[in-house]
């Protein structure tokens, strides 16, 4: 009777999702069924291939590190910064948001948008600068933190069976690899996680930097500012009407010739004064000079392999990788500061 129970429930479920999605998504969205995983398995009765991906993704031990790793500040003492891990929930719910005004596949959007940064090192865009630099020097091979996410799903993590990878569907898994990068995903659910990506960010480490001192309101620029907003709420909310009127007249996922312009100029804005500033570069030699410690002492001796088979760069990678800002702090004191006998 159970067995009968869960077949029913499975084959409702499936059809009934299929139904609705003809009924109310775009032709252009993303269907739910059939799931394309690498390795074939039964369809939950519960939830729908995307909704099972988001859920393996939020119980993953990378997901739950994300809320140690630097956004912009280095392991910050305020309450308020942002971490990883709100970037990647602030994404997720502006990706959701624009994927229902679309009609187009919001559980898709989802997935992606809280994957897409599991590959993350430690201390931001200056963490994964120099892993790239130590790795092109000692091994030469390239770091990406797209592609890290992916070997993060595809070999790191660990299903609760204990096989390894998560096994998520195939437009998941190219939604996070290609959310940055010079190739545009697939799906347009995985366009939209690769340009809101960029509306969160900039927005709210703006918000971060007004916070900390580094920027005052008069310093931001004032033609972007009265172009899309005076407040970061303001301002996403101006590049997500744009992005969703834009792509919903072209079929594509666009933004407009004046609110995508004028979000660049602001990001090369944020670059100059934020992320590559004076307050930033004073703590970048810092980083530089620890991660490359790290490095050099785990390439000499390299930690046991996740996966098996792995080269030596890869295990020092994803040891390096996989890092918080607090745990890379302290095994870096424990190299460098001398302990009693």
């Amino acid at each position: 009777m159970a067995s009968a129970l869960s077949t029913a429930a499975h084959e409702g479920l499936a059809g009934r999702i299929r139904a609705l999605e003809e009924r109310a998504l775009s032709p252009l969205a993303a269907r739910s069924y059939p799931a394309e995983r690498e390795a074939p398995e039964e369809d939950s009765p519960l939830r729908t291939p995307f909704q099972r991906d988001r859920d393996r993704i939020v119980h993953s031990k990378a997901f739950r590190r994300l809320k140690r790793k630097t956004q912009v500040f280095i392991a910050p003492e305020g309450d308020h910064y942002r971490t990883r891990l709100t970037h990647t929930l602030e994404t997720c719910g502006i990706a959701r948001t624009v994927a229902r005004a679309l009609a187009l596949n919001e559980d898709l959007a989802e997935a992606i948008g809280l994957g897409h940064d599991l590959g993350h090192p430690p201390f931001g865009h200056v963490g994964e600068a120099v892993l790239d630099a130590c790795l092109s020097e000692r091994y030469g091979v390239r770091f990406h933190h797209n592609q890290h996410s992916l070997r993060v799903v595809e070999r790191l993590e660990r299903r609760s069976s204990g096989q390894a990878g998560l096994n998520l569907t195939a437009p998941v898994r190219e939604g996070i690899l290609r959310h940055t990068g010079p190739e545009l995903p697939l799906s347009l659910e995985a366009r939209i996680v690769r340009l809101v990506d960029r509306f969160a960010y900039i927005n709210h480490d703006i918000d971060d930097a007004l916070r900390a001192g580094i920027l005052g309101e008069e310093d931001l620029p004032s033609a972007e500012i009265e172009t899309l907003g005076g407040t970061g709420s303001k301002r996403i909310d101006t590049l997500v009407r744009d992005l969703v009127e834009r792509s919903e007249a072209a079929g594509d996922i666009v933004q407009g010739d004046v609110a995508g312009p004028a979000m660049d100029r602001l990001r090369d804005f944020m670059f100059e004064r934020v992320y590559l500033g004076p307050a930033a570069r004073s703590e970048h030699a810092r980083i530089e000079r620890m991660m490359r410690a790290l490095f050099a002492h785990y390439a000499d001796d390299p930690p046991a392999p996740v996966v098996p088979g792995a080269t030596d760069a890869e295990r020092v990678t994803d040891y390096l990788a996989g890092m918080t800002d607090r745990y890379a702090i302290r095994a870096f004191s424990d190299l460098a500061v001398p302990r009693g006998f």
